[in-house]
């Protein structure tokens, strides 16, 4: 593969100094080893010259554009850009004209880059498609959105996908010394970065190397003298971070992901995790109310009768909430969460829920049992409607042995198994007494 030289974009006035930063060679792109590193089929498919359409998800600022564009630039490939945000098939039609008229009149091929492509529609999608096979164009889509979830199936089966990775504190690191680097060779500037200032802004990037560079640019603005030479620390960065960097996103990827791992961490009884998920979710803006409704569930699905008081804490959590609001009544579901967190676990009912629906609808419409059915008048009666019923309390212990409340074509079969944890240790072994005085009723 050709290795240009390691230098910025020009810098015309205005122009961002992420974009000016952008590599100019694979091995300059910040993180994606998993992707870029010899060996590896991306880089090797890029180094063999075989282009083929993709779909690159991941996270903002972890180089999707960048990458599309040594793409291009590697394969000697025409690069076409588009933004799912701004255009309509009419764009992309004129793009794929473009491109048409490139390959007739040298023989190029063109990249066609589509920024945030899941925010097209389905026919938008479709109609990427013939001339992504006809070859008219390399297709490549950036997403920061599950393609799972939001691209055409038709779309998917006919690109890679590739995932891109949130960076690391390290490569943030090394693309702010980077920076400083080309500032001092293109624009004269010194840039004294102290370490704690290059740790601070790469915890505040969280993952985003555009992010980072946008920071140490401000820093520089406002701290540039006379002579060209700036210091950034971390004290002179302190008002220019404000809060709520960490990545989130309400009902996409990183919102599922988080709650999963919520409810993973309480049914693996980990509280510190539990609270660690909670505070995550709650800190990047999910709707307490939502979280609150999860709780609820989980007391049930997970817990259930090892510990019935688990459904009551986290139903009284969610009225708290609703009676204290934000900030104070997010402690109650904390506590709601470290309760679950740490009580006895069972999915015994849950599972058994699940199996009777299943059950119930493939067995269809049995009929009640006579002696079950209910008789308030004459007619009733006469068809032997609730005849030979046993009322429970008035048998020994409350309990009717050897009387079967099933339809007749399930009769003995169970679903609900008690686990030997928290309070279901105490009922598997009554239901076991109760059994046995079944069995021993239908002996006698």
């Amino acid at each position: 593969m050709a290795r240009p030289a390691d230098t910025a974009h020009p810098s015309p006035a205005g122009q961002p100094l992420a974009d000016r930063l952008r590599p100019q060679r694979l091995e300059d792109v910040a993180g994606q080893r998993h992707l870029l590193a010899p060996g590896r089929p991306l880089y090797e498919a890029l180094r063999a010259g075989r282009l083929h359409s993709m779909v690159l998800w991941g996270p903002p600022g972890s180089g999707k554009t960048t990458l599309a564009r040594l793409i291009a630039r590697h394969a000697e490939a025409r690069f076409l850009s588009l933004s799912a945000v701004l255009s309509g098939v009419k764009d992309i039609r004129a793009a794929i004209d473009q491109a048409r008229a490139e390959r007739a009149a040298t023989g190029r091929a063109t990249i066609l880059f589509v920024d945030e492509v899941h925010r097209f529609n389905k026919a938008q999608q479709d109609a990427f498609l013939p001339h992504i096979e006809a070859g008219t164009v390399t297709f490549v889509g950036a997403t920061t959105e599950n393609p799972s979830f939001e691209l055409n199936n038709a779309l998917l089966s006919r690109v890679r996908t590739y995932v891109l990775k949130p960076l690391t504190a390290g490569d943030i690191e090394a693309v702010l010394r980077r920076a400083v680097d080309v500032l001092a060779r293109e624009d004269g500037l010194t840039v004294i970065l102290a370490p704690e200032a290059v740790a601070q802004m790469a915890a505040f990037a969280d993952g985003d190397a555009r992010r980072a560079l946008n920071l140490l640019e401000l820093a520089i603005d406002l701290g540039r003298d006379e002579a060209g030479r700036v210091a950034v620390t971390a004290e002179s960065l302190r008002p220019l971070m404000s809060e709520g960097g960490r990545r989130f996103d309400k009902g996409g990827e990183y919102f599922y992901d988080q709650i999963s791992a919520l409810h993973k961490s309480v049914r693996g009884s980990d509280p510190d995790a539990t609270l660690y998920w909670l505070c995550r979710m709650l800190d990047g803006g999910a709707d307490p109310r939502y979280l609150a409704r999860r709780l609820i569930r989980m007391a049930s699905e997970d817990i259930g009768n090892a510990d019935p008081r688990a459904l009551q804490l986290a139903l009284d959590a969610a009225a708290a909430y609703e009676r204290l609001g934000s900030p104070e009544g997010e402690l109650a579901l904390a506590q709601a969460a470290v309760y679950l967190a740490v009580a006895p676990k069972s999915n015994a009912v849950y599972r058994a829920f699940r199996e009777v629906m299943d059950e119930v609808r493939r067995s269809g419409t049995l009929e009640v049992p006579l002696h079950l059915r209910n008789a308030p008048t004459r007619l009733m009666r006469q068809l032997d409607y609730g005849k030979g019923y046993r009322y429970a309390h008035d048998e020994p212990d409350a309990y009717a042995a050897g009387e079967q409340y099933l339809p007749d074509a399930l009769h003995g079969r169970r679903w609900y198994h008690p686990v030997d944890r928290g309070l279901e240790a105490r009922i598997a072994e009554k239901l076991a007494a109760l059994r046995a005085r079944d069995a021993a009723a239908g002996e006698e």
